[in-house]
């Protein structure tokens, strides 16, 4: 785009737009994640005839995710962030299709593979949230991005109870019941990746570059882009106390939630329907426990989701720190009260539910501080590393769950998980009274820099 066509746009005009595209995208694509984790570790175990494996579906999602991040951080730095997003949403509707086709051939192997494809669209859908602050002006960069967070609650929530009309679907083409699901999911994961293929232009970092670079020194380049490394991510990150604080919230966020979250389905089935050995008359054979399941999984996804305006707006007008303190203080009491009430179904669905919050809080706030506590130029890169720690968070995590699971319960491995939640917000209570005077925050009173 020439320098002339993008300062006839208006920035706020373009960034409207912008935010309702990635809205648009992410309730479309959020299908495809919601049928996968409410039956992905079922499947698991189904396909490989072991419980041992129930964690691997999470694990290879969050992995590859994180493996993802930092190549599509990559793109977005070279080609902008429409590029990026696609490529990851058209290789998740690929992975949609490989898990359809595990499911026929009863394949395992295929079944990780489309889970690890599935993976890139949780690292665009990641991604997405910072591509909404991109041209966002400084006191509504909460509120963007939780708007954008905010869209993948209908199609996310919708997942998990798309088993029933999925089977339906899957009988009428010919499938297996248990693949219905995944065709949604593709369908979805299509549209998603063509309403931002068409509709992404002007394109929001390339035009934010566009924007600073006139602002500075006319229409001459500014600073060059920080190398697309962990190690370049990382240093850039130690450089700002704020970034590093951010950092660690989502990181450890994601990895609370996606260990105690991986087991609760078959924490679940257990404790509902009762365990059962073998695939051949394996969790997939019971519809109704499905059901049950995939209610409770929707509800923890609309806890990840549906208030995400409230934290945005919190974090917006509370502060940062505030609200990274309340994700984390809420997930500590998620997982006390999910692992002490492992024995009755409604509160581990309680807990789950404040696990959703407090997971969303923490992105969210942490997101945001992360976003404006580096310079341009270090931007996309430190964003990059964060999605890939998230990642490798949540893979360990996934890994982990399972064999916490059988080695210490389901309460716990609760407990375990409490101890990361902890040290967050004892991190960020100490980080903010130390910050406490609008002079040594730059202006602001939580330590947000616009």
């Amino acid at each position: 785009m020439t320098t002339t066509s993008t300062t006839a746009l208006d920035p706020q005009r373009v960034q409207r737009r912008t935010v309702f595209l990635l809205s648009s995208a992410q309730l479309l694509s959020g299908v495809g994640n919601g049928a996968t984790l409410s039956i992905g570790s079922l499947l698991a175990v189904d396909l490989s005839g072991s419980e041992a494996w129930a964690g691997s579906i999470t694990t290879v999602l969050t992995l590859a995710a994180a493996v993802a991040a930092l190549p599509l951080a990559r793109l977005a730095e070279a080609r902008g962030r429409r590029v990026g997003l696609v490529t990851g949403l058209v290789a998740a509707m690929v992975g949609a299709l490989l898990i359809i086709a595990s499911v026929m051939s009863q394949s395992f192997v295929l079944l990780l593979l489309g889970a690890a494809f599935l993976g890139l669209g949780t690292a665009a859908n990641l991604q997405a949230r910072f591509a909404a602050v991109d041209l966002a002006e400084p006191e509504h960069r909460g509120r963007s991005l939780s708007t954008v967070v905010w869209a993948i609650t209908i199609g996310a929530v919708a997942g998990p109870n798309l088993i029933q009309p999925g089977a339906a679907v899957g009988e009428a083409l010919g499938l297996p019941p248990i693949a219905g699901p995944f065709v949604f999911s593709a369908v979805g994961l299509f549209l998603a990746a063509g309403l931002l293929f068409a509709g992404l232009r002007p394109d929001p970092l390339l035009m934010s570059r566009r924007l600073a670079a006139q602002a500075e020194a006319g229409d001459e380049p500014g600073a060059q882009p920080v190398r697309g490394t962990i190690r370049s991510g990382l240093r850039a990150v130690r450089s700002s106390p704020q970034a590093m604080l951010a950092l660690a919230a989502v990181v450890a966020a994601h990895g609370v939630m996606v260990a105690v979250m991986s087991m609760t389905p078959l924490h679940l089935q257990q404790l509902v329907g009762g365990s059962h050995e073998g695939h051949h008359g394996g969790t997939t054979d019971s519809t109704d426990a499905l059901v049950v399941i995939g209610l409770t999984i929707s509800l923890h996804i609309a806890g990840m989701f549906a208030l995400s305006p409230l934290w945005g707006w919190l974090t917006d007008k509370a502060g940062r720190f505030q609200t990274i303190a309340m994700g984390h203080g809420l997930l500590l009491v998620a997982v006390f009260i999910a692992g002490f009430g492992q024995h009755e179904p409604a509160l581990v669905t309680v807990g789950l539910i404040l696990l959703g919050l407090g997971w969303s809080a923490a992105t969210i706030a942490g997101s945001t501080l992360l976003a404006e506590s580096l310079a341009p130029e270090q931007r996309v890169t430190v964003q990059g590393v964060s999605d890939t720690l998230m990642g490798a968070a949540g893979a360990v995590g996934g890994a982990t769950s399972g064999l916490l699971l059988a080695w210490i319960g389901y309460q716990g491995l609760n407990i375990a998980s409490s101890v990361l939640a902890a040290a967050v917000l004892a991190l960020t209570v100490i980080m903010a009274a130390g910050r406490r005077t609008p002079a040594s925050m730059g202006g602001q009173p939580d330590g947000t820099s616009a």
